[in-house]
């Protein structure tokens, strides 16, 4: 293969992936070094480790079984609002965790809308806290992203599979044996890995409505070792067993992440034969009206909620709204100026950088606030510095998303350009300026959009270094819900909502300005 042309210098890239590892390596290395050697696990240690392995387990499970016939139903059905039914299963991805948590205690918390409904009939409430709030909070994030994964693998399958099933007159069985079986052992396997990794490091879930002896992550104890005990050794101890759990989880899904087809075909539209029938439509009709109404109704109450307890936040939510906008812009910066080096080197020879950006994957934001904690606290005052560290980690955590979205961009401009910039001598700034951010400019957009949502409703790091008297958004409702003014908190959630999507809306609809003319 050809040596790629590129019209910039590699060096910045190679400095950028220096400065991720150091900072997540140097961080992991301070964690293992402060953990007690000849400290062992206790009882409680071993019950958070248990409790997290457990409620991943269920939420992966029960997300991926759930997502199978939503998926299945949406790769058959066509019907109006199809497609912006697809897109809004990719918004509890940049959905704040806490707002989520706080829709969901408004439809099955104590005096939430089924409670209601239940003590109306007569019948036993139900119980969101502890292992039933973990698990139900982790399915509503993961089921669309499961329903997603599963839908891209069913999108996959040639249509001249389906019309030679058609053509063999293949009944419901046979259908499930040669097609959609074989489909879902490729396909289940790796989203279930992914989806455990996500919820063993799930912390803004298990701190709203996990908590107790029973109901505790690694990551409560972690955080509950720091900000209550202040016993650092505890803390680094649990963060290494936090480290290796995450660490094998994302291993064994990067594994499953194979890259076996049913082949290629001849690009023709898909069409299901196997559809029809009064039973089917209406099995996939109740899983789509299901998933809907599931993911719908909480964020729909945090808006009507939200509505009449606008007017009852306090003056500290709207300061907390600057704050987490200072943020979450700060974090987007930094994200580029880590993202757009590697990428860049990564599209010529250099695509190991790339492995050094997605470092992120394994290590836990509470792991390296904590190894941050560590390095800092002998020289200055972590809680003087919680929020350029708050934007620091989430522009680190947002990196492997925003290299999987920029790399394979960069690479077809450095590809289809580089040479020809070459010979016009038209390199450095110049190129950067001229060729490659105008023809990267929506992905671009994209990547940043997704960073300050993400940025904006982060409920980690923060927790550990912010004081009483600052926080940003998510930490101050966090605060008012636990003082019990959820009126307050409500009105906070639907401005932490709408700060979220606009940002991301925004950075979006700014790379796409252009698309079209």
């Amino acid at each position: 293969m050809a040596r790629r042309a590129i019209p910039v210098k590699k060096w910045p890239g190679m400095v950028a992936a220096a400065i991720v590892a150091a900072l997540i390596l140097g961080t992991l290395l301070a964690v293992a070094l402060r953990a007690e050697a000849g400290r062992g696990l206790g009882p409680s240690e071993w019950a958070a480790i248990r409790f997290t392995f457990w409620q991943a387990v269920l939420s992966a499970t029960l997300s991926v079984a759930l997502a199978i016939p939503v998926a299945r139903a949406l790769s058959r059905r066509q019907f109006p609002g199809r497609h912006l039914l697809v897109t809004l299963l990719g918004a509890p991805f940049i959905l704040p965790v806490i707002v989520a948590v706080l829709g969901l205690l408004a439809v099955f918390g104590r005096s939430g809308v089924l409670n209601e409904i239940l003590r109306w009939l007569g019948l036993p409430e139900v119980q969101i806290y502890g292992l039933h709030g973990v698990v139900l909070a982790h399915v509503f994030f993961n089921l669309p992203l499961a329903t997603r994964l599963i839908l891209m693998g069913w999108q996959q399958v040639p249509s001249e599979r389906f019309r030679l099933a058609a053509q063999l007159d293949f009944g419901p069985r046979e259908m499930w044996r040669v097609i959609e079986a074989p489909l879902l052992r490729r396909v289940v396997p790796s989203a279930l890995a992914v989806i455990f990794a996500i919820c063993l490091s799930s912390f803004a879930v298990a701190l709203t409505v996990g908590g107790g002896p029973r109901a505790t992550t690694v990551e409560l104890a972690i955080y509950q070792a720091f900000r209550f005990d202040f016993d650092l050794g505890r803390a680094a101890l649990l963060s290494c067993v936090q480290l290796l759990l995450v660490g094998t989880a994302a291993f064994v899904a990067l594994r499953l992440s194979g890259t076996d087809s049913f082949g290629t075909g001849l690009d023709r539209v898909v069409k299901r034969w196997d559809a029809g029938g009064l039973t089917r439509i209406a099995l996939d009709s109740f899983a789509i009206c299901g998933a809907t109404i599931f993911l719908i109704l909480p964020l729909s109450m945090v808006v009507w909620d939200g509505m009449f307890g606008v007017l009852q936040m306090p003056a500290q939510v709207w300061k907390a709204a600057g704050v987490s906008l200072v943020v979450a812009l700060a974090s987007t910066l930094l994200m580029l100026g880590f993202a757009l080096p590697i990428a860049i080197a990564a599209g010529g020879r250099q695509s190991w950088i790339e492995m050094v950006g997605l470092l992120g994957v394994a290590a836990s934001p509470l792991v390296i606030g904590t190894g941050l904690f560590i390095v800092i606290f002998p020289i200055a005052d972590p809680f003087a510095v919680a929020f350029p560290v708050t934007a620091l980690v989430n522009a680190v955590m947002a990196l492997p998303f925003a290299l999987r979205i920029l790399v394979g961009p960069v690479r077809d401009v450095i590809q289809n350009y580089g040479h020809l910039s070459h010979s016009l001598n038209v390199t450095g700034r110049h190129w950067l300026l001229l060729i490659l951010l105008p023809r990267i400019r929506s992905v671009l957009g994209f990547a940043c959009g997704l960073t300050a949502a993400l940025s904006m409703g982060d409920l980690g790091v923060i927790a550990l270094f912010a004081d009483p008297e600052t926080a940003t958004l998510p930490l101050q409702m966090y605060r008012l819900m636990g003082a019990y003014r959820i009126d307050a908190a409500s009105g906070a959630g639907l401005l932490l909502l709408c700060l979220s999507f606009g940002l991301f809306w925004l950075f979006d609809k700014g790379g796409r300005g252009r698309a079209d003319t």
